[in-house]
C-alpha cells in the first residue's frame, strides 16, 4: 500500500499524513488502526457519562463490543463539580425531585393537625438545610458510584477525561493532570448534554450568581433568594425554596413555561404566587457584591437585596473544545446542538460513523428518559439485530413545582394550530380528595384533554395540574402512544376510586360549550 515506506516507520503518524491525506479513508483507517495499540482501539466510544451516553455505552458492551466512555465536569462559575451520571444525577432530576419533596412534607406538615396530628410543643416545624444537602449530596455520591460499578460490571472503560476529535476516528483525551492521550474509534457518540446559560452582559451577574449546577451542593442556606428565568428550572427551584421557608423572588424575563401549554404555565405560576413566590417581571441591570456579601440587583422596575441570585434562563449545548466544527459536524447556528437525521437516522450527524444522543441533539426533547431510550436503540442498531428507531413524539414530562403540571402530546395552542377548528377541548376544575380535611384551595387544580372534534375524538394532548400528577400521567401517555386512545375509551372507563386519576375518565365539559366545569360531585 506505501512501497516507499518501511514497516517500522508506519507508526510516525507525522511522516504519513501527507500521504494518507491523498488515500482513501479505508487506507486512513488502516494506517491509524495499525499505529495504535490494541487498548487504545475501541468499537464504540461515548463522550459524556449521564444518562444516555451510559446507557448506549452498557448497552453496545452487552452486545459484545469493547467500548470507552469519556466523562469530565468543567467547573461551574461558582466552582462546583460532580461525579459520573450527568446533569440528572447530579444537578438535575434527582436532587431536584428529592428538594421538591422535602418542601412538600413541609405543607404536609402544615395540614397534618387538620388529620388529627399534634406537635408536642404546638410549635411549626423547622428546616434545617445542611441535613438535606447532605443527605441528597450523599446519595448522588452513592450513585456516582453505581454508575461506576455497572461500567466494570460490563467491562466499559471508564476515562476520566475530556474528549476532542481529530477526526472522524481519532479523539484526543486530554485528563485532570492535562495529560494527553489519543485513542481512536469505528464509531463514536456524542452525550455530552447542556449546561445553564449565565448573563454576561450583566455587571456581576456571573459572578455574583449561582446556577441550577451549584443550588443542590449550596453548603449553607440559600437565604432570601432572587431566581431569575421563565424555565422549568426557575420555577422548580423558586417552588421548592420557597416551600423550604425562604424568602423566594421569581424575575420573570418573558412568558414562563415557553413551548409548553399557555393556560397550564399560567395555573403553575398563580399556584406559585399563592404559595408564597413574589413574581416581579424585568430584566436585571446589575449584580452588586455589598459589604456585608449580600447581593443588590436592580432591573427596570426597581431594585433589591438578596442573599442568593439563582440563574435559571435556560441551558446551551454543552460542545466548548469538542471539536466538532474542525471536523465538519454539522451545528445548527442558531441553537448550537448538533443537527441528526443524516442517513434516515434521528441521531446520525453529517459524519457517518458520529452519532449524537441527548440533549445536544437538535429540536429533541431535553429530557433524561429520551436520552437512555434514544442510546440503548442506537446502540442495538449499531451492534445487534434491531432496526428499532428513536420514537420522539408523544414523550410525557412533569414540571416539579410545588403543583405538579403533567403533560403529553400536544398543547393547546398547537394542536389548534395544527388542526385549525377541528378540535374539542375537554376540561374541569376538580378538588384531590386530601385537600379537603384542611380545607385547601384547590382552584389551580385542573385538567384537560385536546382531542379531535370529528368521531371517535382521538386524543391528541393531556395536560393536568395537581398532586402527583407525573405519577397520574405515566399511564395515560402509554395508553396514547397505542394510537387508539379516543375520548370514547376514556369515558367508558371505570375510574379509580377516589383517586386524581379518575377525574380523568370523568371529562364531559367541553370549553366551546361555556358550562361551569368545577366538579362539584364526589
Amino acid at each position: 500500500m506505501f512501497p516507499c515506506l518501511r514497516l517500522s516507520s508506519l507508526c510516525d503518524l507525522h511522516t504519513l499524513q501527507p500521504i494518507i491525506s491523498q488515500r482513501s479513508f479505508i487506507c486512513q483507517q488502516l494506517v491509524q488502526r495499525y499505529c495504535s495499540s490494541k487498548a487504545d482501539q475501541y468499537d464504540l466510544v461515548v463522550i459524556g457519562g449521564g444518562s444516555g451516553g451510559l446507557a448506549c455505552s452498557k448497552e453496545a458492551a452487552i452486545l459484545g463490543k469493547k467500548v470507552a466512555v469519556l466523562d469530565f465536569v468543567d467547573p461551574s462559575s461558582q466552582g462546583t463539580t460532580w461525579g459520573l451520571g450527568g446533569t440528572c444525577v447530579n444537578v438535575g432530576c434527582i436532587p431536584k425531585k428529592l428538594m421538591h419533596q422535602a418542601a412538600i412534607l413541609g405543607h404536609h406538615l402544615k395540614e397534618a393537625t387538620s388529620y388529627g396530628w399534634t406537635y408536642p410543643s404546638n410549635e411549626p416545624a423547622t428546616h434545617d438545610w445542611s441535613v438535606l444537602v447532605e443527605n441528597v449530596t450523599n446519595y448522588i455520591k452513592s450513585l456516582n458510584f453505581g454508575h461506576r460499578t455497572a461500567l466494570m460490571d460490563k467491562n466499559v472503560q471508564y476515562i476520566n477525561a475530556k474528549g476532542s476529535l481529530l477526526d472522524r476516528n481519532r479523539i484526543m483525551t486530554i485528563n485532570k493532570k492535562n495529560e494527553k492521550k489519543q485513542i481512536y474509534a469505528d464509531n463514536i457518540v456524542i452525550a455530552t448534554g447542556m449546561r445553564p446559560k449565565t448573563i454576561q452582559e450583566v455587571p456581576g451577574m456571573t459572578e455574583n450568581s449561582i446556577t441550577s449546577d451549584d443550588i443542590f451542593w449550596l453548603n449553607k442556606p440559600p437565604g432570601k433568594t432572587l431566581v431569575i428565568g421563565g424555565s422549568y428550572v426557575a420555577l422548580e427551584c423558586a417552588g421548592f425554596l420557597s416551600g423550604l421557608g425562604y424568602d423566594t423572588t421569581l424575575m420573570l424575563r418573558s412568558i414562563p413555561l415557553r413551548g409548553f401549554d399557555q393556560q397550564m404555565a399560567d395555573l403553575v405560576l398563580r399556584h406559585l404566587e399563592h404559595s408564597g413566590v413574589h413574581i416581579v417581571r424585568g430584566t436585571p441591570k446589575s449584580n452588586t457584591k455589598q459589604k456585608d456579601g449580600r447581593l443588590e440587583v436592580t432591573w427596570q422596575s426597581g431594585s433589591d437585596v438578596y442573599d442568593t441570585v439563582l440563574l435559571a434562563i435556560g441551558r446551551e449545548a454543552n460542545t466548548k473544545d469538542l471539536g466538532i466544527l474542525d471536523i465538519g459536524v454539522d451545528v445548527d447556528q442558531n441553537t448550537g446542538h448538533i443537527v441528526g437525521g443524516y442517513g434516515g437516522e434521528s441521531e446520525r450527524t453529517s459524519i457517518p460513523n458520529i452519532y449524537a444522543i441527548g440533549d445536544i441533539l437538535h429540536g429533541r426533547p431535553e429530557l433524561t428518559p429520551v436520552a437512555i431510550q434514544a442510546g440503548k436503540l442506537l446502540a442495538r442498531r449499531l451492534y445487534g439485530t434491531s432496526l428499532e428507531a428513536m420514537d420522539y413524539e408523544l414523550i410525557p414530562t412533569t414540571v416539579f413545582t410545588p403543583l405538579e403540571y403533567s403533560c403529553v402530546g400536544l398543547s393547546e395552542e398547537e394542536a389548534e394550530s395544527r388542526f385549525p377548528d377541528e378540535i374539542e377541548v375537554y376540561h374541569s376544575y376538580y378538588k384531590p380528595l386530601e385537600y379537603s380535611l384542611p380545607h385547601s384551595s384547590s382552584e389551580h387544580c385542573y385538567i384537560k384533554v385536546v382531542c379531535l372534534r370529528q368521531f371517535p375524538h382521538k386524543v391528541i394532548g393531556i395536560h393536568i395540574t395537581g398532586p402527583n400528577s407525573g405519577e397520574v400521567l405515566q399511564g395515560f401517555a402509554v395508553a396514547m402512544r397505542t394510537d387508539s386512545l379516543t375520548l370514547q375509551v376514556l369515558q367508558s372507563s371505570v375510574g379509580i376510586h377516589p383517586t386524581t386519576a379518575e377525574e380523568l375518565v370523568k371529562l364531559h365539559i367541553t370549553k366551546r360549550s361555556g358550562l361551569d366545569p368545577t366538579v362539584s360531585e364526589c
